[in-house]
């Protein structure tokens, strides 16, 4: 039977490690990446693994690169701090692992779990990702915060069972993690050199807001799914926002 390796990237991740752990405890190795947690983020991952490694944050993609470098199993199951592994993804990939020649990766479907309930609709779910990967020859790629697994080679599969995610705390939590993830986006459109423009930043949130809401059927998630419109529309404008908020003080003149 091939080994799989767990790979977690984490900071201060008191109040999720220990269950995301627990969840991923099947596994025949954990690798944790912390990247200066001042809380009980390390201790609780030591109850686990040895393998708790320091690394200072070099943003999402070059940590799971890391991660990925440091786990020695045929399989990686590539999770967050705030994601589990259920009982039926573990199930089903126990069961794949027998047939694994000839494929380099699987999509999980990741359900979260949002202001008391769990989302159906408005593009989270099914949210497909590639979290389960062949090591040899893996990497991580993407655009910050956001990242995606790339096999060497070998067909992908999908696994029907979920990958549960508890993405916020609370409405603040999100707002919280919006504000910081536009931030890394916007330095990013910095870097490429992207343009502004307001018809975008109008066009995007707008049709944003429709896509999710209506389109992808976000009301049948009732009061959730108009939040999650809403707050999405928001994130897609705040990153247009800081992006030209930057370009000014950029262009701004020097006072004497």
């Amino acid at each position: 039977m091939p080994r799989v390796s767990a790979i977690i990237i984490c900071k201060n991740e008191e109040p999720h490690i220990r269950e995301c752990l627990q969840s991923v405890a099947w596994c025949d190795e954990i690798v944790v990446v912390d990247s200066g947690s001042t809380d009980k983020t390390v201790p609780i991952a030591k109850e686990f693994t040895p393998k708790v490694l320091h690394r200072d944050w070099t943003g999402f993609i070059d940590q799971i690169n890391y991660a990925l470098s440091q786990a020695t199993g045929d399989w990686v199951l590539c999770v967050d701090a705030d994601e589990r592994c259920s009982t039926g993804l573990k199930d089903a990939l126990q069961k794949f692992l027998p047939r694994s020649d000839g494929i380099g990766g699987v999509d999980l479907k990741r359900h979260t779990w949002y202001l008391g309930r769990w989302i159906d609709h408005g593009g989270w779910y099914p949210d497909w990702k590639l979290r389960f990967i062949r090591r040899d020859g893996a990497r991580c790629e993407g655009h910050e915060p956001h990242y995606r697994l790339i096999p060497k080679d070998g067909r992908v599969e999908k696994v029907d069972a979920d990958l549960l995610h508890f993405t916020y705390d609370d409405f603040k939590d999100h707002l919280r993690t919006l504000d910081r993830y536009s931030d890394v986006v916007s330095d990013e459109w910095m870097k490429e050199g992207r343009s502004f423009g307001y018809l975008r930043a109008i066009f995007h949130s707008y049709f944003k807001f429709l896509g999710c809401y209506f389109w992808k059927l976000g009301f049948l998630d009732g009061w959730a799914g108009l939040v999650i419109a809403a707050t999405s529309s928001f994130y897609i404008f705040s990153k247009y926002v800081k992006q030209k908020e930057k370009l000014d003080k950029h262009e701004r003149p020097h006072s004497f």
